[in-house]
Order: structure tokens, then C-alpha cells, then sequence
């Protein structure tokens, strides 16, 4: 008898390929097949069944279900999931507007189901460590987070601008290392001429008064990805690339220069790029999913009501203004 969960997945697009990628070569489940009404153009089935619709994936019994197909139809198919009984883990966003995400989260709520959201920076290694040594307090007290995620213009997005496609990766990023927002101010701008904003900078504090700042943008012409904690002991730089956590201490040693001395300010003590694990992050998100279905105490997910405030607080930011 086989008792690892039967899962499937919905969605052979650009992120669902990736998923289909990880869950054929995962242990500790059963990887049935995808559904996707344009079938498996790429091939990224490698021998798993098709499916063509959400019911025929119901019918074939799966416990579990990864949903990457566009935001628009995330509403609608994962409350038919959990109408089903079946864990679900959404793609980031949750859905196409804050209402949609909410009728989402109260689908499953008063259910024994594991309801998801796919915030895959979460499981970026270096924000993993950052995560574990933020709570064992190694900066001291935390002044900022500062975020920058900058590229060019991607081609596999249309529907939608950096703030849904990009920042919310940031906002999550923000609520999960330090805590909730309490003010947002953001400033979008429009440089390529589509009707969907390519460029914003947003400050704010959050509810401990710590300070914020995001930039995200479509206009630079190399990546850009990284994570920013400054406190009273240093700061700890995350390079989300190449998942390397840096910390960057003050400096221990007394000034003996007298006029740097006058200056009365911080220097720069010694610089540690910590040897850390690092495991590709969705496969670290799918196991995260894999182990809360089988009832694994304190397993990793990012749950709805995570993906609401996400959601919130990016639709604040095109907005330009947000007071909790």
C-alpha cells in the first residue's frame, strides 16, 4: 500500500513547468500528472499523465494539488478544490483582486485542508539564515529592511505590472523576517509606455517603527535581487541570486585616528559570507507543502491569510498610500 499523497497539479505554463520539474524527482509523494486544456507542449509531463480538466485531475483521487494557472482563474478552481477536499497550494498572487482572495481563504477555513500561497522567496536559503539569526537577535535592535529587485522587462508577463508580478515577492519578504506594515508611501512610474506601471519606490514603517524601503523595477539592464537589515550591531545583506548572506559588524576596535574619532559615528568591523545550505527554493516550498498534508508539526507554508495581506498591501502601493 502506497501512503505517500497523490499529487497533481494544474497549469503547464512558465511556473507550472518548474513545478512539474520538482514534484516528478520529489520523495515522499506520488506525482500523478497536470492539467492543462492546451495540453503538454513543452513536454514537461516527462512520462506523467494529462489531464485535461480540474475535475479529471479530482476524479484521479489526488490528495493535494499545486494551482498555477493565470490569477484569474485561481478563485473559482481553488474553491472547487476545497469544495473536493483537497490540499491546495495557490501560485502567488492568491487571486485577481483582495475580494476573490478572501472568498479563497474562507473556503477553507473550517476545514481540516492545507491552504497555501506559492511566496517562493521565502524558501530563498539566504533568507532562510537571515530569518534564523534575525530571531536569535544578532543585530541588536533592527533600524531597516531595504529591498531591490531590478531587471529588464520580461517577456512571459502582459497582464500585469511590478508591483502583483514583482514587490509582492518583497512585501511577503518583509511581513515574514520583521512584522507588519504600519504606514506605505510608493511612487510608480510608467517609462516603457504600457498601461501598467514598470517601475516603483515605496517607504514605510512598520508597526515596531521600523523603517522600509522597496524598489522594484523593469529598467535595469542587469538582475538585481537582494535584502538589507541594518541594526545597532551591523547589518546582514542577502543576495537572493546566489542566496549569500553576508554580515557586515561594527567594528569592535576603538578609533585611534582623532579627527575620524570627532566623527562619533559606526565603522567597519569584519565581514562574514556564511557557508550555508543551499537547496533549490521551490523544492524547498513543495516539501514545505508535502509535509503539512501528511500532519509533519511546524511545517513550512505560507497560509491565505499571509497571501491577504500580501494582496493588501500591494494594492495599497498602486494606490500610492497606505495607514493601518
Amino acid at each position: 500500500m502506497n501512503d505517500e499523497p497523490l499529487i497533481g497539479l494544474i497549469g503547464l505554463g512558465y511556473m507550472g513547468r518548474n513545478h512539474a520539474r520538482v514534484l516528478a524527482r520529489m520523495e515522499g509523494i506520488t506525482f500523478v500528472g497536470g492539467a492543462d486544456p492546451a495540453g503538454d507542449a513543452h513536454r514537461a509531463l516527462g512520462g506523467h499523465a494529462l489531464f485535461r480538466t480540474l475535475e479529471d485531475l479530482i476524479d484521479a483521487g489526488v490528495d493535494g494539488v499545486i494551482l498555477a494557472t493565470p490569477a484569474e482563474d485561481h478563485e473559482k478552481s481553488a474553491i472547487r478544490l476545497a469544495e473536493a477536499g483537497i490540499h491546495t497550494l495557490v501560485e502567488k498572487p492568491l487571486a485577481n483582486d483582495l475580494e476573490g482572495a478572501v472568498s479563497i481563504r474562507d473556503a477553507f477555513v473550517g476545514t481540516d485542508l492545507v491552504g497555501a500561497v506559492g511566496h517562493i522567496e521565502r524558501f530563498n536559503p539566504a533568507l532562510q539564515e537571515m530569518k534564523h539569526r534575525l530571531s536569535q537577535r544578532c543585530l541588536g535592535r533592527v533600524f531597516s529592511i531595504a529591498t531591490r529587485r531590478a531587471g529588464p522587462f520580461p517577456l512571459r508577463t502582459y497582464e500585469t505590472g511590478v508591483v502583483r508580478d514583482l514587490a509582492s515577492h518583497d512585501i511577503d519578504i518583509v511581513h515574514w523576517l520583521l512584522g507588519r506594515f504600519a504606514t506605505l508611501t510608493a511612487e510608480l512610474g510608467h517609462q516603457i509606455g504600457a498601461d501598467r506601471e514598470d517601475l516603483v519606490e515605496a517607504i514605510g514603517r512598520l508597526e515596531d517603527d521600523t523603517v522600509v524601503s522597496i524598489s522594484v523595477n523593469w529598467l535595469m539592464p542587469s538582475k538585481q535581487r537582494s535584502v538589507t537589515v541594518l541594526g545597532e550591531r551591523g547589518a546582514l545583506v542577502a543576495d537572493l541570486l546566489t542566496s549569500d548572506l553576508t554580515y557586515y559588524s561594527n567594528a569592535a576596535i576603538p578609533v585611534e585616528w582623532e579627527e575620524m574619532a570627532r566623527l562619533k559615528g559606526v565603522s567597519e568591523g569584519d565581514v562574514t559570507r556564511y557557508a550555508i545550505r543551499k537547496p533549490e527554493p521551490l523544492q524547498s516550498e513543495l516539501e514545505g507543502f508535502r509535509d503539512a498534508i501528511v500532519g509533519i508539526p511546524d511545517a513550512q507554508t505560507v497560509s491565505l491569510e499571509d497571501g491577504i495581506d500580501v494582496m493588501e498591501i500591494a494594492e495599497a502601493m498602486l494606490r500610492g498610500r497606505f495607514i493601518r
